[in-house]
């Protein structure tokens, strides 16, 4: 698959382009099938988990979606059912997903770092029946009851044709991470991979010349390392490192980057503040690529200095994504922006009505984008929630400044931590199952490191003495393990509004003013 932006006139790229879909589209063939045909041998993954280099060509790739798509088959999973992957970084992990858009089935991607509760409410709610994972992720499975297979399992790969799909058909189906309310599953079409190709290409200065290899991170059960670094990767013939690390490491990322060769790396905010903090350089890089919360111009600086290139930032959300970038291959970046909308995508700031105002409003998507989601599965009240007339409304505040886009800040009350979006609501649902709370309020408290902490405020029951460490850890084996609040606030009372909601608001006034306590006690 050839790059969708050819030329480096931004304006004459957004003015001459139109999303173009065949009657049939299939991401399987986007991603695997089409190169398998043609160029076998080519190298699609870079495999670095045990720590040498493996490649896994185009050709291997299919061969193992082959395999398990005649396991998914035996287990009589057929069009429009749901197969859960619960895998991370790995040539199997996009096995599995290729397996299943070729068979019309829809892959739901799974975070190996969630706990019982988190895998019980996104396997229930997306009816799954199947589950794709290894040995550790089998057992956490396995109280669910559903079959599960890892790849020395795997039977002999079958030929099948693939299914006929259309561009709007369903292919994978991602959990938000419950900013508003329980995560709910945007349901994406054939057409998602095609959607994302403008951005992602602008991200890293227009991906797909010639040496490039791309890496990230960031895990690929989340939106942004399958559609912003794997599947993209793969469409256009670029070698995509897997290494997922256990947590992040300076020096490890450091020999990640030497030994594979990398040229394009998408950094989430947090591993570029480690990095910093290290004094890291890493040579040789073509783009760097980060999204997920605004950077400062101290640290794009830095990134210019440790990297030799400009750091692009984008912005999307797993609902419709990589709806706008910075691109230094096409224009100049503004400080504090985050950059320009992609090739067929019109964003909106938009007012309480739908209309469009030039100043600070609601940041809005318009219908049309290719990235843009079908519908929040089963779930057709949020869906029409979540559009204010023609414009999916992010949730989140910005203004125009001379064509570039500036993030003003989140309506909701969105936690952002170490590069990972947290709801507040799934953390509270959580600790209000413990036998000794009565009521709690979760907030992002403000951190250096990883941007906010998660902070929980707790009311006991009467009669009930839980201890910070006990709760903290009853979210741990329950959630996922980096959303658990790394601090817990005793209260009598927790503010609440007169039909008894909690105020978030005076709780994220109180976490910054104890942080700012917290620094003055530092400095002095």
């Amino acid at each position: 698959m050839q790059p969708t932006l050819r030329g480096t006139d931004y304006a004459a790229l957004c003015e001459g382009f139109a999303w173009r879909f065949p009657d049939r589209l299939n991401l399987a063939a986007q991603v695997c099938d089409d190169w398998a045909a043609d160029a076998p041998e080519r190298g699609a993954i870079l495999d670095m988990r045990a720590g040498d280099m493996r490649l896994c060509s185009y050709g291997a790739l299919q061969l193992l979606s082959r395999r398990v798509e005649a396991w998914l088959r035996g287990q009589g999973v057929g069009r429009g059912d749901r197969v859960g992957v619960l895998l991370s970084q790995s040539p199997l992990c996009a096995a599995a997903h290729i397996a299943a858009w070729r068979m019309g089935a829809i892959s739901v991607p799974l975070f190996k770092l969630f706990k019982h509760d988190a895998l019980a409410s996104r396997l229930g709610d997306s009816g799954a029946r199947a589950v794709v994972t290894d040995d550790e992720g089998a057992d956490m499975v396995a109280p669910f009851g559903l079959p599960t297979v890892t790849e020395d399992a795997l039977p002999e790969p079958g030929v099948w044709p693939a299914v006929e799909t259309r561009p709007e058909d369903p292919a994978v189906l991602i959990y938000t991470s419950g900013t508003t309310g329980k995560p709910k599953g945007a349901l994406h079409g054939h057409r998602v991979l095609t959607g994302h190709l403008p951005g992602v290409e602008m991200s890293h200065d227009l991906l797909g010349q010639s040496g490039d290899v791309l890496w990230t991170p960031a895990d690929w059960a989340w939106i942004g390392g399958l559609f912003d670094v794997l599947m993209p990767g793969l469409a256009l013939g670029v070698p995509v490192v897997a290494a997922r690390m256990p947590r992040f490491g300076v020096e490890e990322c450091l020999r990640i980057c030497r030994e594979a060769s990398v040229r394009n790396v998408f950094f989430p905010p947090t591993a570029l503040r480690m990095l910093k903090a290290e004094g890291a350089e890493i040579p040789g890089l073509r783009s760097v690529a980060s999204g997920g919360e605004p950077l400062g111009a101290e640290m794009l600086g830095w990134g210019r200095a440790a990297f030799g290139v400009e750091i692009n930032e984008f912005y999307g959300q797993t609902e419709c994504n990589m709806v706008a970038s910075s691109c230094n291959a096409l224009f100049e970046a503004r400080p504090g922006c985050i950059g320009k909308p992609a090739p067929g995508v019109r964003i909106g700031v938009i007012d309480d009505q739908g209309l469009e105002t030039d100043g600070e409003g609601d940041v809005a998507i318009q219908r049309g984008a290719a990235s843009m989601m079908l519908e929040y599965w089963q779930n057709p009240e949020a869906t029409a929630e979540k559009f204010r007339g023609d414009w999916l409304v992010t949730g989140d505040r910005g203004i125009w400044e001379h064509g570039f886009l500036r993030f003003v800040g989140r309506e909701d009350d969105v936690i952002t931590s170490a590069g990972y979006r947290i709801g507040p609501a799934e953390i509270e649902d959580c600790l209000l199952t413990h036998p000794g709370v009565a009521t709690v309020g979760v907030v992002g408290k403000p951190c250096a490191l990883r941007t906010e902490l998660v902070k929980a405020y707790v009311v006991r029951k009467a009669g009930h003495d839980p201890s910070a460490e006990e709760l903290q850890d009853w979210v741990k084996e329950r959630l996922a393990s980096y959303s658990y609040p790394r601090e817990i606030g005793f209260l009598d009372a927790l503010p609440m509004t007169v039909t008894g909601k909690v105020i978030r608001k005076q709780l994220k006034a109180r976490a910054a003013a104890e942080c700012e306590a917290e620094t003055a006690g530092e400095v002095s």
